[in-house]
């Protein structure tokens, strides 16, 4: 996608975080007129009931307003930036929620006393929200892609920095920023493209070019020792109200990934060291959660055992439980407890063979159980002892972990945290049966140990409650 020259400058530069708070502020706004409009549609159908403040508190189910609450969190899988700008994804998402609120109230009310929980309101907001949130998001999804709210970006530096960062652009859809080019000081690339853009000059007509095109963000993407020429001309560029972004940031802020080929050592030391200590009160809350989360997910593991338990005899005989040492924190061995999902000979030979999508050794009822994500819930004794955690990088087999290192940098990093029930890396890529594979969600596990809160686990949390009503685990 080359520079159009005749595109206006953009003048109005929203980042992730900005275009997250507006996409969640607009959804609290859509959810809060659903919850009036159905409101209203009640006292309409009950013609004894005054649309007031007072008949509200006196006649409305408590549990009604917790709806709006429960929308939101619904919409959880939603406020990825990249994933809210696409068509598809947006009204799949909004479906779910849907489907998933009709399924969480059907439980509810056949376990409730007969005509304590009125249809007609419940169904009323879930139609309203799913609709006016829908209106709202092809609202957000036209104003994201115009070109006035979209940043113009110009990438210094067309090596393999550069290269990887045009690379992993072209393949977000719709486009995070409007890519006008590179610039690089190497003379034998002026003029050459990369991935379809074009290498417009080098350093020393930076700010002309800058002016030329209507730049409003520069990526450095230059491995080792900058020029001092070259730091110059980023530095003018700066006092000219630019942006300067190093390609690192920018390529976990667009991929919520790490770049491992293009990290420097220091820059290791700094992420994966001094920033990975974590404050006493976020390691605390982080337990508490863990327990909590546990002794609710034992509650469900002692209802659907005995219906596992026969299903799965009934498909592929005994055992039902599946033991294994996997590596802990600090590459502690622990023995993990799933469901089995795989026949008893699928590892005859005692090698470790890492599962792959459409795995031939997959049961049946294994199948069902990953995609529910069922399979995963025995794995709740082990964060009650402490062992695992229920959000963090899933735990590997000590020979995996030791293949891969061998193979894949900062491979033990993943280490430093508790492994976890579910993931960043989990939600985000399926199987990692290839090196390739595995060094990309390596990616996405250094991002959450480098990004780890309270705030981000409960979002994983959420998003894996969608992946499993979804039917999309893995």
């Amino acid at each position: 996608m080359a520079s159009d020259p005749t595109t206006r400058p953009s003048r109005i530069h929203l980042r992730p975080s900005e275009q997250r708070a507006i996409l969640f502020t607009g959804d609290v706004i859509v959810t809060i007129l659903s919850f009036l409009l159905a409101l209203y549609y009640w006292s309409y159908l009950d013609a004894q009931l005054e649309f007031t403040f007072r008949s509200v508190l006196e006649r409305l189910p408590g549990w009604f307003y917790l709806l709006p609450f429960g929308w939101l969190i619904l919409l959880v899988d939603l406020y990825d930036v990249h994933r809210a700008a696409n068509l598809r994804d947006t009204i799949r998402g909004i479906a779910v929620a849907a489907i998933a609120g009709l399924i969480v109230y059907a439980v509810i009310y056949l376990l409730s006393a007969p005509g304590s929980l009125p249809r007609q309101i419940l169904g009323a907001f879930l139609v309203l929200a799913a609709t006016l949130t829908f209106l709202w998001r092809m609202l957000y999804i036209r104003l994201y892609t115009d070109p006035a709210f979209m940043r113009k970006v110009l990438i210094i530096g067309a090596g393999v920095a550069g290269s990887s960062l045009v690379a992993a652009y072209r393949k977000l859809w719709p486009p995070p920023f409007f890519l006008v080019g590179l610039i690089d000081d190497d003379p034998s690339k002026l003029d050459s493209t990369i991935e379809g853009f074009p290498v417009l000059s080098n350093s020393e007509r930076l700010s002309e070019v800058i002016l030329e095109q209507g730049i409003s963000d520069l990526i450095v993407a230059i491995n080792g020792e900058i020029q001092g020429a070259t730091f110059q001309k980023i530095l003018d560029a700066q006092e000219m109200g630019i942006e300067i972004i190093r390609m690192q940031t920018i390529y976990e802020e667009l991929l919520g990934r790490v770049p491992i080929q293009h990290l420097e050592s220091d820059w290791i030391i700094k992420s994966f060291v001094d920033e990975t200590r974590m404050h006493g009160l976020y390691e605390v809350g982080k337990r508490l959660l863990d327990i909590l989360g546990a002794l609710i997910g034992i509650m469900i593991l002692a209802m659907v055992f005995p219906i596992i338990a026969l299903i799965t005899f009934l498909d592929t005989g005994f055992p039902i439980i599946y033991r294994q040492v996997r590596l802990g924190r600090g590459a502690k061995p622990y023995t993990i407890i799933k469901f089995r999902t795989m026949r008893k000979d699928a590892e005859s030979d005692g090698k470790a063979i890492p599962a792959s999508k459409n795995d031939p050794r997959i049961t049946r009822v294994g199948n069902i159980l990953r995609k529910t994500r069922i399979d995963e819930i025995p794995q709740f004794l082990n964060v009650l002892k402490g062992e695992m955690s229920i959000v963090g990088p899933r735990s590997e087999r000590p020979e995996l972990v030791e293949y891969y290192q061998s193979q894949i940098p900062f491979y033990r990093a993943r280490l430093l945290v508790k492994p976890g029930i579910s993931g960043w890396a989990q939600i985000n890529y399926g199987y990692a049966s290839t090196v390739e594979d595995t060094i990309i969600k390596l990616e996405y596990d250094l991002y959450y140990i480098k990004h780890r809160s309270l705030l981000t686990d409960i979002s994983i949390i959420l998003r894996t409650i969608g992946t499993a009503l979804g039917f999309r685990g893995r």
